[in-house]
């Protein structure tokens, strides 16, 4: 599955990018550099942050699934 970066999401970081390098370095960055850059980026950390998140999201849920068992388990009486 290929990690797929919405164009507004992208306008936006590409935004913060640019503020950030003028803040930090006291440089301009053009938006085509800055585009440029996000996608680098994208590329390079947008399937480990992923994979990354799916292994969050499933520990969270075996941990939740736990706590039901835990939770509503009723002890035979008998």
């Amino acid at each position: 599955m290929r990690v797929v970066l919405e164009k507004s999401r992208k306008s936006a970081i590409c935004e913060a990018l640019i503020g950030f390098y003028k803040s930090e370095f006291d440089e301009d960055l053009s938006e085509f550099r800055a585009e440029e850059l996000v996608e680098f980026m994208h590329k390079q950390l947008g399937p480990s942050l992923y994979n990354q998140a799916i292994q969050d999201a499933r520990k969270f849920m075996s941990e939740k699934l736990d706590d039901l068992d835990t939770e509503f388990y009723m002890a035979d009486e008998g």
